[in-house]
């Protein structure tokens, strides 16, 4: 009886920690990228940026549901620390509608582009959750 039990405690606890192990495994794929361009591409203007995300879903702006956000463009900035509000600005481009691709207008040089995601508030998730490539503008 007492080696029943104990299997069945040995047990348990695997399988707690195969869920535990999936559970991290899941969240540590989360990320964002660039489909293109590549790092370190030199582009026409208007440059052909698409976005990509691993781990959550895109969803519009003012949807909260757990594990969705939408993507925002940084030109020549950094990620936005987790948990404050991405600006509104002309170096940082809200794609709320859930957007992932959009052509943009850049001035011949280099240029890093920073994609942020974000909740449905707008609300950053962090560096995690950003991508930073440089590109050079024919």
């Amino acid at each position: 009886m007492m080696q029943a039990l104990s299997f069945a405690r040995i047990c348990s606890g695997l399988a707690g920690a195969v869920l535990l192990s999936a559970s991290l495994a899941a969240k540590a794929a989360d990320k964002v990228y660039f489909v293109e361009p590549k790092d370190g591409a030199t582009v026409d203007s208007p440059v052909k940026v698409k976005f990509g995300v691993d781990g959550m879903a895109v969803k519009p702006a003012g949807d909260m549901t757990a594990g969705t956000g939408h993507h925002h463009l940084i030109v020549d900035g950094k990620p936005v620390p987790k948990g404050e509000v991405v600006p509104t600005d002309d170096t940082h481009i809200h794609f709320g509608k859930g957007q992932t691709e959009t052509e943009l207008k850049l001035a011949p040089g280099k240029h890093t582009l920073t994609m942020q995601f974000a909740d449905g508030a707008h609300r950053s998730y962090g560096p995690d959750l950003s991508s930073t490539i440089s590109v050079t503008v024919k």
